[in-house]
């Protein structure tokens, strides 16, 4: 079944032109190959790094879907304009849907998907912008569009290896700037959350240059492709309910604080406390001020193991609410800044709140000038490796949807059990995800009570290992 856009005669020659063209190149791969071959192996090793296996798969412009296929989708939809595409999609690949339709018109396709994928399909377009609001009929909040598309800077050297039969025949292409992509995608009602420039040597021997070599300035201004990864434009969530999770270690002076200073926010708010090991009575006092606040709805488990992360995923894990937040018990973060990190993410600007100590000043104990300097430098070097900003990568209030943290916590085996603090186990999760990044400034204030459990220069190491670790599992991929 072909289905036709409505197109005005030059975008109807337009698409007959290709229709007829990718029959022929899929006639032709029946016998042929070309040098192609290495791109997209890279090409697929960037996409199931992005994309997790077992996810509701769309893929427009899918061609003889080989790339669908291999990121071993739960349910895999694939979408190509070429007859004979499709009919020799259908044959490797059974187990999947494919329809023979027009990016234009997907009127008739049903679903709803976690992923959608256009890869060196906007190129090919008559219209971007129509083709991206079809896709937006696909997506429910959490959904994914990745797009890849060559840059205009090899516009002569694929012209060259096409001519040597080395390579697929192309018509002329859209050679869109990052620019241009980023604005039709926010007509089309989406928003852009971050991109990147892959692929240096589409060629053997390529793993230096594209693992690499890419990811540096000014190799990175000279690669074949760049990537984009969109979010649908966000709605707001209404009237969202609330766990604030407390580790609490030696707090017993600041839990009364904590009572009657935590507002209440959306639906609900409960306290969550998971108190570990103390050399005082803090879990006593936590016990004691409980029934003294009857109207706060409150939590009380003992840390089984060691470390701030592992108290945190415990108190996760028994939250209730459809936000987590991460609340110090020092009260260095004021508990009435909480509602704004509560209308960030339940307006939708974020997906994963994150406080930010850096940007005003603090209060003189607050923190040592040493751990500020390091600080800002771990920011930078973070934002970096992420691709979203991160100015401040130990602030201990982090928010977050507690479906985000289920499918972090499943696929944790990715970074392994690496992390005391917990800080990067969330913001890998997240930005693995492809979650939406925002940071939140707030007013950092002196202790009232206790001392820090932070050391200097161990925990200063243990950061080095977290850029080396980031490093290797999320930049150089």
């Amino acid at each position: 079944m072909n289905t036709f856009p409505i197109f005005d005669k030059a975008g109807k020659t337009y698409h007959q032109t290709r229709m007829a063209h990718w029959d022929s190149i899929a006639q032709k791969r029946d016998r042929w190959s070309g040098m192609g071959k290495w791109y997209h192996r890279r090409l697929g090793e960037i996409y199931r790094y992005l994309v997790s296996s077992n996810q509701r798969v769309l893929e427009i412009g899918c061609g003889m879907g080989d790339l669908l296929a291999s990121l071993q989708p739960a349910h895999g939809v694939g979408i190509d304009f070429s007859s004979e595409m499709v009919t020799r999609a259908k044959k490797k690949y059974p187990q999947f849907e494919f329809h023979q339709r027009d990016a234009h018109d997907l009127s008739d396709i049903e679903g709803k998907f976690d992923i959608i994928i256009l890869s060196d399909t906007v190129n090919d377009l008559w219209d971007v912008q129509r083709a991206l609001e079809q896709a937006r009929r696909f997506c429910e909040p959490h959904t994914r569009l990745i797009l890849n598309y060559y840059s205009h800077l090899w516009h002569l050297p694929l012209a060259i290896v096409q001519s040597l039969n080395l390579a697929s025949p192309m018509l002329s292409q859209n050679w869109l700037t990052r620019e241009d992509l980023n604005n039709m995608l926010q007509l089309a009602g989406f928003e852009s959350i971050r991109s990147s420039q892959e692929i240096l040597w589409p060629l053997p021997l390529g793993g230096l240059a594209d693992r690499y070599l890419v990811k540096l300035w000014p190799f990175r201004e000279f690669a074949l492709s760049n990537f984009v990864i969109a979010r649908p434009a966000p709605k707001p969530v209404d009237n969202p309910s609330v766990s604030v999770v407390i580790a609490a270690r030696n707090e017993a002076g600041n839990i009364k604080n904590i009572f009657e200073r935590v507002p209440k926010m959306g639906s609900g708010t409960e306290i969550v406390f998971v108190e570990g090991h103390s050399r005082d009575n803090t879990y006593e006092t936590i016990e004691r001020e409980m029934p003294l606040h009857p109207d706060t709805p409150s939590l009380l488990f003992r840390q089984p193991g060691i470390g701030k992360a592992d108290a945190i995923r415990l108190g996760f894990e028994k939250a209730t609410g459809d936000i987590l937040m991460i609340l110090d018990a020092d009260l260095t973060v004021p508990p009435e800044d909480l509602p704004r990190f509560y209308e960030a993410i339940a307006s939708g600007k974020g997906e994963f709140i994150n406080g930010v100590r850096l940007v005003y000043p603090m209060e003189k104990e607050a923190m040592r000038f040493l751990n500020f300097l390091g600080n800002k430098a771990f920011s930078m070097t973070f934002s970096w490796l992420l691709g979203q900003s991160i100015k401040d990568t130990l602030c201990g209030t982090k928010v977050m949807w507690r479906d985000d943290y289920a499918k972090i916590a499943a696929n944790r085996s990715y970074f392994g059990d690496f992390d005391p603090f917990g800080d990067f186990d969330l913001i890998f999760g997240a930005a693995k995800l492809n979650r939406k990044i925002v940071d939140l400034p707030i007013r950092y204030r002196d202790r009232t009570y206790g001392t820090t459990n932070i050391s200097r220069w161990k925990h200063g190491v243990l950061l080095l290992k977290m850029v080396m670790f980031a490093a290797r599992r999320i930049k150089f991929v």
